[in-house]
């Protein structure tokens, strides 16, 4: 006899897989709890879920026992088109990289657990603002160092974690911690003296974005550009810049991959691609 848990279980647990913080898994749980069908078959689920009940109910505690006990926030504003979180072991140089990378200064020394705070950094490429996050060095059990579980919802949040590795443990440290935490964000694995430059072009081709540039008549294309998801239409570039494009909306000229000429005209529902240079024409 099989499981077959049914819809309102598989919605708690997408719910489970995309919460952010301690307290939205708990949340997630209880539902799973709620719902998950209860037969034999479904005993060792059922286990497996009060065990993370009980987990994540300490860690939500632990988390605001250490807000209260901190006297500056660790609360993480999100900038620019993607949060980027940069974790590795000890002495891994996280710091080194994300200097690299960004206009941060953290403070980089040979010794380890430097970082004893989030670094954050804009990285610019090519005119879209990527924020990255560097949080201090993962070790074994990471969610009951004293501000892990702040940590962990840090990682949680981002579009995408890089995994900066040194030695051959760091990755089975840095994937058994994430994997510990039920943390499944996108991961990009980078070897520590890999080309900055290089790296660059590996964060932007693994977040799934792509740079669109608008233009208004008779001028050059507007920048900086702006970032979309792959896959995303002339609709969405209409919304993000402002709803009253799509409501006056008459046709748009674009240029680039996705055209097979230049300014080649086209209605909301075409497809973007990397580069596109798009001129809106409103009523």
């Amino acid at each position: 006899m099989t499981v077959n848990p049914g819809i309102e279980y598989q919605l708690a647990e997408d719910d489970f897989r995309a919460a952010s913080t301690p307290a939205e898994k708990l949340q997630a749980l209880q539902k799973m709890w709620a719902t998950v069908p209860r037969h034999k078959s479904s005993e060792g689920l059922q286990q497996q879920i009060k065990q993370k009940i009980a987990k994540y109910k300490e860690l939500t505690k632990k988390e605001k026992s250490s807000k209260k006990g901190s006297r500056a926030s660790l609360s993480l504003k999100k900038e620019g088109s993607a949060t980027i979180t940069l974790i590795g072991a000890p002495n891994s140089g996280k710091s080194t990289l994300l200097k690299q990378l960004t206009n941060a200064n953290p403070l980089i020394a040979d010794y380890p657990f430097t970082t004893l705070k989030p670094e954050i950094g804009i990285l610019n490429y090519k005119g879209i603002r990527l924020q990255i996050v560097e949080i201090p060095a993962i070790v074994e059990n990471f969610e009951k160092t004293e501000k892990g579980p702040t940590y962990l919802s840090i990682l949680r949040m981002s579009e995408m974690i890089v995994l900066l590795i040194e030695k051959k443990d760091d990755l089975r440290l840095l994937k058994g911690e994430l994997e510990k935490n039920d943390i499944h964000n996108k991961t990009l694995i980078i070897k520590k003296g890999d080309n900055a430059e290089k790296i660059k072009d590996k964060i932007w081709d693994s977040l799934g974005l792509i740079k669109v540039f608008t233009k208004q008549p008779g001028k050059k294309a507007d920048y900086p550009p702006i970032a979309l998801k792959k896959g995303a239409t002339v609709r969405d570039l209409a919304e993000y810049i402002h709803k009253d494009f799509i409501r006056k909306f008459k046709y748009a000229k674009v240029w680039g991959n996705s055209a097979k000429f230049k300014a080649q005209t086209f209605g909301l529902d075409h497809g973007l691609e990397d580069n596109d240079v798009v001129e809106f024409h409103t009523a």
